[in-house]
């Protein structure tokens, strides 16, 4: 069976084609302008395919509540041309097949779940940290929503000492967001996150910020596996910055194999940047299976 994957990005849409196994058949990419110019490209692209169902794994926020009026849209963005859009209504008038909706980073999270580093697990938590924070939770083998969805990358930090950096995000400030992502590095330091690879205490800075934000997933919601993704884990120098900073701050109080083992319980995402787009189409066979059944 066939189905049809979309990672919609602020930046740009991806559409794939991939099967059950989580292989990946074909893809292209569109440009995110507005709905006017950038649907109509995407639903010729599926409407081509004769695909079994849709799975989109959305930026954000989204209404991704079943029962409310909203379900199916992007809510308040800044991407003003897209805010309030009802993009899987849309969807479903031009295709007509079932469709999966979640954020971008469940979408993430779900193909590390299904197909990458975190196989077999319950509880698990998904970080990506690029243009943005964002992250995702798989609680007792569900992906959590609650009210809205988690936006854990609008987290309080306890700036670090000597640090009088205000932060970047116009909302927060000094959140997670606000100190790690990528144009909070650019806009500190004066030049972009890839360019400052040797300059060591860059990534001292970030690391405690990031392992500040991991410490407290640790301890309010004890997942087997955290996995990071996004531009700015590409520096892979952070990792073992990270791992050393959350056990200094859990400072013995949890004791547990996987913390035994921090190069497996901190990881890099597995899936070479395609988990969001196979998370998309695990969506996909979701919704498929659950219009079989019902």
């Amino acid at each position: 069976m066939i189905y049809g994957a979309l990672e919609a990005g602020g930046t740009k849409m991806v559409c794939a084609i991939g099967n059950e196994e989580g292989k990946i058949l074909e893809q292209i990419s569109v440009p995110t302008i507005t709905p006017e110019e950038t649907m109509p490209a995407i639903t010729d692209y599926f409407k081509r395919k004769n695909i079994a169902a849709l799975g989109v794994a959305c930026f954000g926020p989204i209404c991704v509540d079943k029962s409310s009026p909203d379900y199916g849209h992007i809510l308040k963005t800044p991407k003003l041309a897209w805010a309030d859009y009802d993009i899987v209504g849309a969807l479903k008038e031009e295709l007509g097949v079932p469709i999966g909706f979640d954020t971008d980073v469940n979408g993430s999270l779900l193909g590390e779940v299904t197909w990458g580093s975190a196989q077999g697990l319950t509880d698990v938590v998904y970080i990506t940290i690029g243009t943005g924070v964002g992250g995702g939770i798989l609680s007792g083998g569900n992906i959590v929503h609650g009210m809205l969805h988690p936006e854990m990358g609008h987290m309080g930090l306890v700036p670090a000492p000597g640090d009088d950096y205000p932060g970047k995000c116009p909302f927060h400030g000094n959140c997670l967001e606000g100190m790690a992502a990528g144009p909070a590095i650019s806009d500190r330091w004066g030049t972009p996150g890839k360019d400052l690879v040797d300059r060591d205490e860059v990534w001292e800075l970030e690391s405690e910020y990031i392992a500040q934000a991991i410490t407290n997933l640790v301890f309010i919601l004890s997942p087997q596996k955290i996995i990071l993704g996004g531009g700015v884990m590409h520096q892979m120098q952070l990792f073992p910055l990270i791992r050393e900073k959350v056990l200094e701050k859990i400072n013995g109080y949890i004791v547990t194999k996987e913390l035994k083992d921090m190069d497996s319980y901190i990881c890099p995402a597995g899936l070479n940047d395609d988990q969001g787009i196979m998370g998309a189409v695990k969506l996909a066979m979701n919704a498929e299976q659950e219009t079989r059944f019902f």
